[in-house]
């Protein structure tokens, strides 16, 4: 029977003054949420999004898998709205949601938003989850200042259709997973990524070693990462 060991790390980064990533590291589900940056209380967004799925952390059938995490996101959508409705404050907050469940050698990653998973298996890396910014949808976006980067799809408590998306994979041993925020892929090149995690260490010492390419590369953002290695 396939095992999974995981751990995360996080940093506040070189240049903000507050983290407003947060992350999970359960037994049964991983996840990270960055709250958006120059938005109030994005580190509310996020630490509330993950204390809503964390309540999802426990076994579940394969053919269950994405309904569960479906289910979860929209828990940390609705978590969102409650907050924004009891705190005026926090209204217009927002983040971003990327996590991983698995069941036997089924696994499932869910999106929303550009926080990103990666998948190395042989020595290649792949990103599995497709980024939500208008870049990836609008023809001649790059026309447009700070457009292409902008997100298209986030959590924010509107119930307006922006569903996640649900990637499944049937994982193998030796398998390692990434999850991160943009905090690690947009300072840190994908071969850089892609040779931090081939090194024969453990997940908790390769989640430090990547967090450090992102201050060496001067830690524009928060840095957050959760490894995950397939045993």
């Amino acid at each position: 029977m396939m095992t999974v060991t995981a751990d995360g790390r996080t940093h506040v980064g070189l240049v903000r003054k507050r983290n407003e990533d947060a992350h999970l590291v359960g037994r049964h589900l991983l996840a990270v949420a960055d709250g958006l940056g120059g938005h109030v209380a994005g580190d509310v967004a996020s630490s509330t999004a993950i204390d809503a799925v964390r309540a999802f952390d426990r076994p579940i059938a394969p053919a269950d898998l994405a309904v569960h995490l479906g289910r979860a996101v929209a828990a940390a959508n609705d978590a969102l709205l409650e907050v924004t409705s009891a705190r005026p404050e926090c209204a217009g907050m927002g983040t971003t949601l990327v996590g991983l469940a698995w069941a036997g050698n089924i696994a499932i990653v869910v999106n929303i938003g550009d926080s990103r998973a990666y998948l190395l298996r042989g020595g290649e890396l792949r990103q599995i989850s497709e980024d939500h910014v208008y870049g990836n949808l609008v023809g001649g976006a790059e026309r447009v200042p700070e457009l292409p980067g902008r997100l298209s799809r986030f959590l924010d408590g509107r119930r307006d259709g922006r569903s996640p998306d649900l990637v499944p994979l049937v994982v193998l041993p030796g398998d390692r997973l990434l999850l991160c925020s943009d905090g690690l892929s947009n300072p840190v090149p994908d071969g850089t990524i892609a040779a931090a995690l081939g090194r024969p260490a453990r997940a908790g010492d390769v989640a430090e070693r990547l967090v450090a390419l992102a201050l060496e590369r001067g830690g524009p953002d928060n840095v957050t990462v959760v490894v995950a290695d397939v045993e």
